[in-house]
């Protein structure tokens, strides 16, 4: 089985930080790419952020500048460092990953963490 698991969500006044990290464990061959979405209350879940492999991020428009994804592939952990925070980036953050097993690739979520930005 393979899980995934956050930390480092909470609550944050408007302007602040956090660090996201999502660790993946399990019987693993390789991570490909890794990516956070979050879900704000009543709105679908959007994608904020991916990294591939190799390091190449994109991001969306409303976090460019201000959010940047990174990845220790030694560790299969992908971090999400928030700076800047605004009262519209709360939601509960999730992180995802396609990861080999068998030398099949699977789609992995992780439980979600809380991210609160007061304002």
């Amino acid at each position: 089985q393979v899980q995934l698991v956050e930390s480092g969500g909470g609550l944050v006044q408007a302007g602040g930080s956090l660090r996201l990290s999502c660790a993946a464990s399990g019987t693993i061959s390789s991570v490909n790419a890794m990516r956070w979405y979050r879900q704000a209350p009543g709105k679908q879940r959007e994608l904020v952020a991916a990294i591939t492999t190799f390091g190449s991020t994109n991001y969306a428009d409303s976090v460019k500048g201000r959010f940047a994804i990174s990845r220790d592939n030694a560790k299969n952990t992908v971090y999400l460092q928030m700076n800047s925070l605004k009262p519209e980036d709360t939601g509960v953050y999730f992180c995802n990953a396609d990861i080999i097993r068998s030398m099949f690739e699977h789609n992995y979520w992780g439980q979600g963490t809380q991210v609160t930005v007061s304002s």
